[in-house]
C-alpha cells in the first residue's frame, strides 16, 4: 500500500495560496517599475526644460519656463511619493508571501515525518512476518526432527 498524506489537500491549496502570492509580489514589483518609469520621464522632461530654457534667449518666455519647471517638481514630488508607497506594497506583500512559504514548508517538514512514520510501521509489520515466518519453519523444523528421531527409534 503506498503512502497516502492525509492532509495532501491542506498543502496543495498553501502550495497555490503561494503561487498566487508570488505573483502578487512580482505585480507589485512591475508596479513600481512603471512608476519609476514615469519619475524618470518627468526627469527628462525637467532636464529638456532646462535646456531649451538656456538656449532660448527670448526673456519673455522665462516666466512660463519657471511655472511649467515648478510644475514639473510639483509632479516629480507626487511621483516619488507614489513610488514610495508602491515599495510600501511590495514590502507588504513580500511579507504575505513569507508567511505563505512557512505554512508551505510546515506542511511538508509533516508530510516528510509522516512519510518516515510510515516507513517504520511497514518496516515493522514486514518484521513482523518475517518473525512469524521464522517462527513457523522453526517449528516445522522441530516436527521434522522428531518424526525423523521417531523413526530412527522405531527402525532400532
Amino acid at each position: 500500500m503506498p503512502f497516502r498524506y492525509r492532509l495532501q489537500k491542506v498543502l496543495d491549496f498553501r502550495i497555490r495560496k503561494k503561487e498566487e502570492q508570488q505573483q502578487a509580489v512580482q505585480r507589485a514589483k512591475d508596479e513600481v517599475a512603471r512608476r519609476q518609469a514615469l519619475v524618470d520621464k518627468n526627469q527628462e522632461e525637467i532636464q529638456g526644460v532646462i535646456h531649451t530654457m538656456r538656449t532660448t534667449t527670448d526673456f519673455r518666455m522665462m516666466d512660463v519656463y519657471d511655472q511649467y519647471l515648478k510644475h514639473l517638481y510639483q509632479k516629480e514630488v507626487q511621483l516619488i511619493e507614489d513610488k514610495k508607497e508602491a515599495e510600501q506594497i511590495v514590502r507588504q506583500e513580500e511579507e504575505k508571501l513569507i508567511e505563505c512559504e512557512k505554512g508551505v514548508k510546515v506542511l511538508e517538514k509533516h508530510k516528510e515525518m509522516s512519510r518516515e512514520a510510515w516507513i517504520e510501521e511497514e518496516k515493522a509489520i514486514e518484521n513482523k512476518q518475517m518473525s512469524e515466518i521464522a517462527v513457523q519453519k522453526y517449528f516445522e523444523r522441530q516436527r521434522k526432527e522428531r518424526e525423523e528421531k521417531e523413526l530412527n527409534n522405531e527402525e532400532d
